[in-house]
């Protein structure tokens, strides 16, 4: 069985309401990944996984049944960035020697969250997940 190596990092990104976006944080879970939001209302997350966002059950942990709710996450985190701000979330990572490489980018902006591989950045769709 391989395991995944990968890495999340991101840039920091003002947020208009910085206790909301805690609760909305809170609300949800990120694995072995780190968030914080500062005192100068700036989110920004990182770790060594896999960006991926699940909910949370009542006891804490994650709701995997449910499946990932990593866009649900950012389409609500995208109301609370300030206009003319953006966040940029990467990961980049490795099955052992095994094709393909794991890289994704994620680029919350006020009102728009856009996604990228190897490939293209583009809009992810609205869906109610």
């Amino acid at each position: 069985m391989a395991t995944l190596q990968a890495a999340t990092t991101s840039d920091g990104v003002t947020v208009t309401d910085a206790q909301a976006v805690r609760e909305l944080c809170e609300s949800y879970c990120f694995g072995t990944l780190e968030w914080e939001v500062d005192d100068h209302a700036r989110l920004s997350i990182w770790g060594y996984d896999a960006f991926e966002v699940y909910g949370r059950r009542e006891n804490g942990l994650p709701d995997y049944e449910a499946g990932q709710r990593t866009h649900k996450f950012l389409r609500a985190l995208a109301t609370y960035v300030e206009e003319d701000d953006e966040l940029d979330i990467q990961t980049a990572g490795f099955t052992k020697c095994r094709f393909p490489v794991l890289a994704a980018r994620y680029v919350v902006r006020h009102g728009d969250v856009l996604r990228a591989d190897l490939r293209t950045l583009e809009p992810i769709e609205d869906r109610t997940v």
